[in-house]
């Protein structure tokens, strides 16, 4: 999807804070909470990744769902320990928290994945 913007309206990337320059004069942060998201290796893909084919959440959601499938379908050659179980049941809780959360905001139900027969080719 591609982004429309006006004229001079692109992204802002320069700090005008006036502390800044007072509490760190390297222009970093200074605040409550401070994000900082590492270094892409490839700035430009990510950000056609996130614009055009799916953001962090659609991403992490994909993953869920496919984890999900898997965990139905599982079939161990031998019993899980603990641990494995305690794993698989806590993802599966997290996944429906989630599920919950995005009920709760009206937010609509993932789609459901594509049989062999409906996939694009």
């Amino acid at each position: 999807m591609p982004v429309f913007r006006l004229p001079l309206s692109g992204n802002v990337t320069q700090s005008i804070l006036p502390w800044n320059r007072i509490f760190n004069p390297t222009g970093g942060q200074f605040g409550l909470v401070n994000i900082a998201l590492g270094q892409s290796s490839n700035p430009a893909v990510e950000e056609e990744v996130l614009s055009d084919v799916a953001s962090y959440g659609r991403q992490l959601g994909r993953i869920e769902d496919a984890l999900l499938v898997l965990l139905t379908h599982f079939r161990p050659e031998r019993a899980l320990t603990a641990e494995e179980e305690q794993a698989a049941i806590a993802l599966k809780d997290m996944v429906g928290q989630i599920a919950a959360v995005k009920a709760k905001h009206g937010a609509a139900p993932a789609p459901a994945p594509l049989s062999k027969s409906r996939r694009r080719r």
